[in-house]
């Protein structure tokens, strides 16, 4: 460890990656070149970040793979989810005065007491290149979102 960010030997991390601590990365993961990992990121054994990715204080667990130029902010991914090119996990509302992110839970609206909350991605999720998850998604495990989707649990 070094400066707040550990990673493991066996970790493959590419030209010009930032990686702002506190940070972890374990084994076998791969993070691509121009990537940004920021405000406390964990990456599980073999997870996967593109070229030009910015993950900002999430955890992606084993499996995972994130391809190029996506956002992903506050949220947990799940075991074995794919993420295609240029997906956006949201993790703030800025066109809302209240800009609480809520979700949705059993046909119950709860809110998190944040302003900032991205999502939640069951296992073996797949999500398609250009898909929308707003602030406070929650995605089954095995739930596909089609390509160019935009998923609001949340509306006004």
């Amino acid at each position: 460890m070094e400066d707040g960010v550990a990673i493991h030997k066996s970790a493959i991390i590419s030209h010009n990656v930032t990686i702002k601590a506190p940070a972890i990365i374990s084994a076998n993961c791969f993070v691509g070149s121009n990537s940004y990992l920021r405000g406390g990121v964990f990456l599980a054994p073999g997870a996967k970040v593109g070229i030009s990715c910015e993950v900002k204080t999430s955890v992606l667990l084993e499996g995972c793979a994130i391809a190029h130029f996506n956002f992903v902010g506050d949220s947990i991914i799940g075991h074995d989810v794919n993420i295609e090119a240029g997906a956006i996990l949201c993790n703030h509302y800025n066109e809302r005065e209240d800009d609480t992110v809520y979700v949705h839970v059993d046909g119950q609206r709860i809110s998190t007491g944040l302003h900032k909350f991205g999502s939640l991605v069951g296992d073996g999720c797949r999500i398609g290149a250009n898909a929308v998850l707003s602030p406070g998604t929650l995605l089954m495990p095995k739930t596909i979102v089609r390509r160019l989707e935009l998923i609001e649990q949340n509306p006004l």
